[in-house]
């Protein structure tokens, strides 16, 4: 079996030293996460997904690392979703935290919301994280822009 690196993971980005995301890592590829010392893998892909790992959370957690699953729907990405992850996030600040999905799509999404909103990161260097994996089509833009609205509301 040949020595796995974590970078070669598809669509792999390094937020900060405790924030990594990518696209859907491999069974093999899970075993690099944990050598580079993340202690929690949060998923947002489908089990339906491409490449998706039945079996993901057996394998994770077999590794002595901590698994959720946050499934959300590429077209229909909602505020409940959005809340859990970022709640997840919150709980664990204090660890190394993996987020992955199919193409790390929603994640880099996910993630440009998490740090807009609950870190003092600015939006120019957030979204220049999020522009590395893709630029939001219309649905995702959308939502974002509402998640946005909806968090300076309640800031009010």
């Amino acid at each position: 079996m040949s020595t796995q690196i974590i970078e070669d993971i598809d669509n792999f980005l390094q937020i900060s030293d405790k924030i990594a995301t990518s696209g859907q890592p491999t069974a093999e590829q899970f075993i690099a996460i944990k050598q580079s010392g993340y202690r929690l893998i949060v998923n947002l892909a489908l089990l339906t997904s491409n490449n998706a790992l039945l079996d993901e959370q057996q394998i994770v957690e077999s590794q002595g690392m901590e698994y959720v699953h946050i499934p959300v729907l590429w077209e229909k990405p909602t505020i409940e979703n959005v809340t859990k992850f970022i709640n997840v996030m919150e709980a664990n600040v204090d660890k190394k935290v993996f987020i992955h999905c199919a193409a790390n799509k929603r994640v880099s999404a996910f993630i440009y919301l998490y740090r807009r909103l609950y870190t003092a990161i600015n939006e120019q260097e957030a979204k220049q994280d999020l522009h590395k994996i893709w630029i939001p089509n219309e649905i995702w833009n959308k939502f974002i822009q509402e998640m946005i609205e909806i968090n300076n509301a309640r800031l009010g």
